[in-house]
């Protein structure tokens, strides 16, 4: 049977639903996992027959009126509607620059003055192309050339150092599919995915579902080894010199014990001459 990925995507997205999601009864045994074609057609307001020949990738160009009542149907949020447009070939694809990134040097010159942010520069398979010295000293298992996916479902640490790790791994699986659906060609991306794939279970259980997002505002609680607890605030800004990469930063609330801690680690990492009075050791 013929697939695409927006087919893939269409399926992917209503298994993940539930009748009470929207609005609809349960009504008894059901034979499929999620919402039924049928119901999704209804939904969006269109046949039933259609809504097949697109799960099965019979149709692959839907006008962009049908692309908004899927999206509002499977109750996507932007990140979502932007990837189904996206795999629908109804947005401009940025043209691939090959897998051999690298990081601004003016960008991380900026990064370097924040000595009590941690930074990282992503590139568009999630590899960290630079980090500010702070943001090498949170992040310390990340070493150099590191990528930050296979971090999360490859490296045993990440288990204990995000103390929300199933969180954390779901949305870095969702943001590599939403970064494959704006490079679908880019090989770097390709050779992650097959890496993660051929080496985590999870990772490709995560991948099933199909859930497509971007980093945004979010709250982050990590373990670092040496001060304890940090609870981070995260913002991504896309490098426009540079598109696909990204910039990511961590910031803590003034007064609190986060920010404390991120003042020791900064005098810590800091060159010898640089570093302030202070013992190595855990915040309390």
């Amino acid at each position: 049977m013929a697939t695409s990925k927006l087919g893939d995507y269409l399926r992917g997205r209503r298994e993940q639903m539930q009748p009470r999601d929207v609005g609809l009864p349960e009504g008894g045994r059901r034979r499929v996992s999620g919402l039924r074609r049928e119901e999704v057609a209804m939904l969006a307001r269109i046949s039933v027959d259609y809504y097949l020949r697109l799960e099965q990738g019979r149709e692959r160009r839907p006008s962009p009126q049908v692309l908004d009542a899927l999206s509002d149907a499977l109750l996507l949020d932007d990140d979502g509607r932007l990837h189904l447009y996206r795999i629908a070939a109804l947005t401009p694809l940025p043209r691939g620059a090959g897998s051999n990134e690298r990081a601004d040097p003016h960008l991380l010159a900026m990064a370097e003055l924040w000595d009590r942010t941690p930074a990282l520069i992503l590139g568009r398979a999630y590899d960290v192309l630079a980090a500010n010295t702070l943001g090498r000293a949170v992040f310390h298992h990340l070493e150099p050339g590191a990528n930050l996916l296979l971090a999360v479902f490859l490296d045993p640490s990440t288990r204990s150092f995000y103390l929300d790790w199933e969180k954390a791994a779901a949305n870095a699986v969702a943001a590599l599919r939403f970064l494959e659906g704006a490079w679908p060609r880019d090989p770097r991306i390709q050779e992650v995915l097959r890496t993660a794939t051929e080496h985590s279970r999870e990772f490709t259980d995560l991948w099933r579902r199909r859930d497509a997002r971007g980093k945004s505002d979010a709250a982050k609680v990590l373990l670092h080894p040496e001060v304890g607890e940090l609870t981070l605030r995260m913002q991504t800004f896309d490098v426009r010199s540079a598109p696909g990469q990204q910039l990511v930063v961590y910031h803590a609330q003034e007064g609190t014990r986060t920010a404390d801690a991120l003042r020791l680690l900064g005098s810590l990492a800091a060159p010898a001459p640089e570093r302030r009075a202070g013992s190595r050791g855990r915040i309390s």
